[in-house]
């Protein structure tokens, strides 16, 4: 009976530490989505480029998938309550394709756990990100701001930028896309020099 006592103490410490960790790393998340970066002359003004998928990487890499979608719920969740301007749809597209990249890339690595797995799981995290990416504004986020404003707006915005844009499906090829696939690329690069930090993180886990 005391060996199961100790078991399940161990077990709680682990669970607590987990949540402590993910609780932080989402906040950390959060703030870092009021970070965000234009790239004129290659988009619109309202694709801006963060870096908060960050700290989900840095769970999924170390505590598993599961840690790294907790993390990306829980910083869209609050920025839902506290500075949405799309009634939440907007959070709930930055879930899927910031969890799309998450599980993608910690799922390859934790086969192997070495640099070149990194790199593999970079990989394909970011060919994640770009395709579900491009699903998502396609059949989801474009259509609910072409709601909002009017589809020949955004289509015009696009136009303003590049005039092979004509419709939806040439707004999401040359711009959701590439725009997905340079933040994935950027994750990836930042995220290589945290390596030896990451690898000692989840040896303790």
């Amino acid at each position: 009976m005391e060996k199961v006592n100790v078991i399940g103490v161990k077990k709680r410490k682990v669970s607590t530490k987990i949540l402590v960790k993910v609780g932080l790393l989402s906040a950390v998340a959060f703030l870092l989505m009021f970070v965000e970066m234009p790239i004129p002359g290659l988009f619109p003004e309202f694709l801006k480029i963060d870096i908060s998928d960050m700290p989900a990487l840095i769970a999924g890499l170390a505590m598993g998938p599961a840690a790294g979608i907790c993390v990306e719920v829980v910083k869209n969740f609050l920025h839902a309550i506290v500075a949405t301007t799309t009634g939440g749809v907007g959070e709930i597209a930055n879930i899927v394709v910031g969890s799309a990249f998450v599980v993608a890339t910690s799922v390859v690595y934790r086969k192997k756990r070495n640099i070149k797995s990194l790199i593999s799981g970079f990989i394909c995290g970011t060919i994640a990100m770009v395709v579900v990416g491009s699903a998502v504004n396609y059949f989801f986020i474009l259509p609910f701001y072409g709601q909002l404003m009017g589809m020949d707006a955004i289509i015009a915005l696009g136009k303003a930028v590049n005039p092979k844009v004509h419709d939806l499906l040439t707004f999401v090829i040359w711009f959701i896309a590439p725009f997905n696939l340079i933040k994935g690329v950027m994750i990836s690069v930042l995220s290589i020099p945290l390596y030896k930090k990451l690898e000692k993180l989840i040896k303790e886990n």
